[in-house]
């Protein structure tokens, strides 16, 4: 079905979505500052600032050397000297060097300083496979900050959301991981409301009702997670599909209020199995809602293996499908 813009909305692509809202908040406040490898007179590697600088000049569109540390070291400062930094790390495989600037330093200044300073700063960076990047560019990340206090970590899904949930996180006082899923850049339209709009922050979205099984997803498999949802729609079983969309702060209630209707929970995400965010959430299940239970809580998750390789079936090995995701639903409801 085609997507029709309304006098109140623009269809917009995920990427579309980012230009967007970095354009306005750049326009609109001049402390917003972006940063980043390419970000300048190329635009960014997927052209989301193109032509930037020619408006922003080099003061504020900032091309930086190969040196994540940097990048993110550089915008702390400048975060707690009052500008607004948006730091791009151009593929989420490469934000390790800043590892240190990013869990020892910013998601610590407000405990450290007793409140005194914040840290307003946005990290955003693409994530995800499915576009034939083999090890250096396939990566999810999530995880890896998911244990952090003090930081927070955000994953859209749909373009509204994409611009609703970076402005929250550009208006945020304290460092966000924002996570773009890259094949979802250009595949996923959708109307996104005209103006400046939020949302907050730790919000969860139901995107299909559901009475007999709650799937929560987010990114790319959130989109196959809905997919394998309306399969079994046609065969008369109804799987509610929760979008995260904020995997920390995440939200909890719209997770346990589900799985008190439905009795079952299924989590799907790309990253590895072991030790992903589908853990923490069949934790918190367990001890929260252990008893509204009527089967084991499954997930269906990366397997562990280091990372995607190039070849095709290699790919494909490593990625739940649409199909295999439908499969799961379908013995989860029929258990």
């Amino acid at each position: 079905m085609a997507v029709v813009s309304s006098t109140n909305s623009t269809v917009m692509n995920n990427v579309e979505a980012v230009r967007a809202t970095l354009y306005e908040a750049m326009k609109n406040d001049e402390r917003t500052v972006i940063l980043g490898e390419d970000v300048g007179a190329r635009g960014n590697v997927f052209l989301i600032t193109k032509d930037f600088i020619g408006e922003f000049g080099e003061r504020r569109v900032i091309d930086t050397p190969i040196a994540e540390a940097s990048i993110v070291g550089i915008a702390v400062g400048m975060a707690m000297e009052g500008l607004r930094p948006i730091a791009e790390i151009q593929f989420a495989d490469f934000i390790y060097p800043s590892f240190n600037q990013i869990v020892g330093e910013a998601a610590k200044i407000r405990y450290r300083s007793n409140g005194e300073y914040t840290c307003p700063l946005v990290i955003r960076t693409p994530y995800g496979g499915g576009v034939r990047g083999a090890l250096s560019h396939s990566v999810s990340i999530e995880a890896l900050f998911y244990h952090v206090p003090g930081l927070k970590i955000v994953a859209p899904s749909f373009p509204d959301d994409v611009k609703g949930l970076l402005n929250a996180a550009i208006d945020d006082p304290d460092p966000v991981l924002f996570l773009e899923h890259k094949k979802t850049y250009r595949l996923i339209k959708g109307e996104v409301p005209r103006g400046h709009y939020t949302i907050p922050l730790g919000k969860a979205n139901v995107r299909k009702a559901g009475t007999q099984l709650t799937v929560v997803s987010y990114g790319l498999y959130l989109h196959w997670a809905l997919e394998a949802a309306e399969r079994l729609a046609e065969e008369g079983l109804s799987v509610e599909v929760i979008d995260l969309r904020s995997i920390r702060p995440m939200d909890k209630t719209a997770i346990l209020n589900s799985v008190e209707k439905t009795r079952k929970l299924l989590i799907i995400h790309e990253d590895n199995k072991f030790g992903g965010i589908g853990a923490e959430i069949s934790a918190m299940v367990a001890e929260e809602a252990l008893f509204s239970l009527d089967s084991p809580i499954r997930r269906l998750c990366g397997p562990d293996v280091p990372s995607m390789g190039y070849a095709m079936p290699l790919e494909e090995e490593f990625m739940s499908s649409p199909a295999e995701m439908a499969d799961a639903m379908r013995a989860m409801v029929k258990f």
